[in-house]
């Protein structure tokens, strides 16, 4: 028969544990606010550089910039990827950690060489123990995520790509898409490719005159590019984690509380069957004594 006071000091704990993941989940919550106002605010922006850049590289010649130009020998890549600090968050670092794995190997089958960039304690965490080469880990990024930090990563990776050592450079994050749903997302930064879809007829047929050059505007706008793409996907990665803790944390105080009814219920059988016994028992005794 289960002892009752193993089984009360069993319900407490999980009571306590329910609070614990309430708190976490209304935190979550809070943070979630700030983190989707941050990255829906810098999405249009992101957005409208990108078609600016688009209609820019189309004019020129992609041989005349470096960061344009396609190498047609691809020896050696770098992918960076964006995870959390902690866990508690779901599947949020397992499913991107899945996504990536399954990434590298295809650039693995394809011949080429892969060098990896974490930025989280728990990309490090994770790419520190395979075969992939870690050259660069980021862990002061996640939690204080700012234009200045996008801007080092960016440019740390742009200086490696010029300098040839890197033929193609990707970055892998969560892109948030709503409170319970995040995608996985590998994205490729270099060299620069324009999203080949076709705008609006007059706009497409419409020439410009630029001031200063159309070279002159693209090697100084497309640097920035780079850096605001990253900038975007540290925002993507912040907000959905925090969704995917929010939604874990949930879950886990809805488990707290089945777990306590079904306890609470195992408590109540096993008192009424000690009840049950005693009475029996005194029953017993009664007959005996007056027999």
């Amino acid at each position: 028969m289960p002892n009752l006071k193993d089984i009360r000091k069993r319900i407490g704990s999980v009571k306590n544990t329910q609070k614990i993941t309430r708190a976490m989940k209304m935190v979550a919550a809070a943070k979630l606010r700030r983190a989707q106002e941050r990255m829906e605010a810098s999405r249009p922006y992101a957005v409208k550089m990108g078609e600016v850049i688009d209609s820019l590289a189309s004019r020129v010649d992609p041989e005349s910039h470096p960061l344009l130009a396609r190498r047609e020998l691809r020896e050696k890549a770098l992918v960076i990827v964006v995870s959390s600090n902690r866990g508690l968050c779901g599947g949020f670092n397992t499913n991107l950690f899945r996504r990536v794995d399954r990434f590298l190997k295809e650039l693995v089958t394809a011949g080429e060489q892969v060098d990896v960039v974490t930025v989280g304690r728990k990309a490090a965490g994770h790419y520190g123990r395979s075969s992939y080469p870690v050259v660069r880990s980021y862990d002061d990024v996640i939690g204080a995520i700012d234009y200045a930090q996008a801007k080092r990563i960016a440019q740390e990776a742009m200086n490696e790509y010029l300098q040839g050592d890197y033929e193609a450079v990707y970055i892998c994050y969560n892109r948030f898409v709503s409170a319970i749903a995040v995608e996985q997302m590998v994205h490729p930064l270099l060299p620069f490719a324009t999203d080949g879809e076709e705008a609006d007829a007059p706009a497409a047929s419409a020439d410009y005159i630029y001031e200063p050059d159309v070279d002159t505007l693209l090697g100084r706008l497309l640097p920035g590019h780079i850096e605001v793409q990253v900038l975007q996907a540290l925002l993507e990665s912040e907000a959905s984690e925090q969704a995917s803790r929010m939604t874990a944390m949930d879950n886990a105080t809805n488990n707290a509380t089945d777990m306590i009814a079904s306890l609470t219920l195992q408590y109540n059988r096993a008192r009424q069957a000690y009840i049950t016994k005693e009475i029996v028992e005194i029953v017993s005794g009664s007959e005996s004594l007056n027999s």
